[in-house]
């Protein structure tokens, strides 16, 4: 790859090289989705159906002082 020196360009053609940078990053990150998806269904074949891109978090833990005042309450209401 060409060495560019950047402190010997105009704030244009600066700016210029960003839009350029920017637009090949796009697309090189929409070929890159393309395949991860292609590839999320080839394999969906094989199992589980493939999970889209959202992944509920963990539910958290209940502290020991809640664990315990939780089962107080199921004990008095079993009685």
């Amino acid at each position: 790859m060409a060495k560019i020196d950047l402190d010997s360009l105009s704030i244009e053609e600066l700016a210029e090289l960003r839009e350029r940078a920017n637009e090949k990053l796009l697309e090189k990150v929409a070929a890159r989705q393309a395949e991860l998806e292609a590839e999320l269904e080839r394999l969906s074949q094989y199992g589980k159906p493939a999970k889209k891109a959202f992944i509920a978090p963990a539910a958290p833990k209940a502290r020991k002082s809640e664990k315990t005042d939780a089962s107080k309450d199921a004990v008095a209401k079993a009685a």
